[in-house]
């Protein structure tokens, strides 16, 4: 049985296949004019539509369309109600098509629940699909420390900590673009931060699991003015945004001691803060599934198709 996933987040296209051991994403990065701090829902919107048929193609150069017997897609950003963000749609639209045109059953993800497959499957890791574990999902739009429990096939993810106001991604993204960096930033501010050796930075005030950033990007642009210096400024932010999760992470296996903690979200394959949380023993997946990627919903979508088929046995 092959499975496709989609996902068409406010960041990347991708489409994913997965056999139940094997898979292969194809993703592409929306293109951002200089100096932006990204796109618009509609123009995020549109560029998935023209993207998903070119993605498509290379994915289908490998993957038989008649081995098809399921279709996964994220729908919303996180599994809550409320949670919306009509880029999401685009891949909605497309699954709904195939899964009529090939008359196989689509099953809807969230975005987040997709980042934490991708995470522990890349990571080897999948036995933590059905334990309760801790998870950071940190990207341009979210940081939060989830408490993450089986559900059916998928995962239920609790928010029991994070950023009260702007997001780690969003604080990165930032001091790139005012450094000059082409957004998304994360990649190129890594890059940056490793050509200096200056372990300063900003420790924001961590109330038990949850911390403020807002105050952060002051004291970026702040530093950045007094030094001039773009790469101290880069390791500055980072490690700024690394001291935050520290602590919280800290305080929560004070309270959830014992629990292993996951990493997903793009902002999770960053080298400091890999570098920095290694006292905790985490889960790290490769860099290539930490960013956006379909490869996740194709995995959930592969189990759910196990579980139905075994119902009906």
């Amino acid at each position: 049985m092959t499975v496709l996933g989609l996902d068409t987040s406010n960041y990347t296209t991708s489409i994913a296949a997965f056999d139940g051991t094997n898979g292969e994403n194809c993703s592409r990065l929306l293109d951002v004019k200089p100096g932006q701090l990204g796109l618009r829902q509609s123009d995020a919107l549109f560029a998935h539509v023209k993207r998903l048929p070119e993605l498509a193609d290379r994915l289908f150069c490998h993957v038989g369309k008649q081995t098809i017997s399921a279709i996964g897609v994220s729908t919303r950003p996180r599994a809550v109600d409320g949670s919306y963000m009509p880029c999401f749609l685009a891949g909605e639209s497309q699954a709904r098509v195939l899964g009529a045109a090939l008359d196989v059953t689509v099953y809807a993800f969230s975005h987040q629940q997709g980042h934490i497959a991708a995470s522990l499957w890349s990571a080897k890791r999948m036995d933590l699909m059905d334990k309760p574990h801790l998870a950071w999902h940190l990207s341009g739009g979210t940081t939060e420390l989830l408490l993450v429990e089986p559900e059916g096939c998928s995962v239920k993810a609790n928010r029991i900590g994070g950023t009260t106001d702007i997001s780690a991604g969003q604080l990165i993204d930032r001091a790139g673009v005012l450094l000059g960096l082409q957004f998304p930033c994360g990649k190129a501010l890594d890059a940056l931060s490793a050509q200096c050796e200056d372990t300063e930075c900003f420790r924001p005030k961590v109330n038990g699991m949850e911390f403020s950033l807002s105050g952060a990007q002051n004291k970026v642009e702040q530093y950045f003015a007094k030094t001039q210096n773009s790469a101290a400024t880069a390791s500055y932010t980072l490690r700024t945004v690394c001291s935050a999760i520290l602590c919280a992470t800290d305080a929560a296996l004070r309270q959830y001691p014992g629990l292993e903690v996951v990493f997903s979200g793009g902002v999770s394959s960053n080298r400091l803060l890999r570098e920095q949380c290694q006292r905790f023993a985490p889960v790290f997946c490769p860099p290539q599934f930490s960013t956006d990627n379909a490869m996740g919903i194709a995995v959930l979508a592969w189990r759910q198709g196990e579980m139905d088929g075994n119902k009906n046995t």
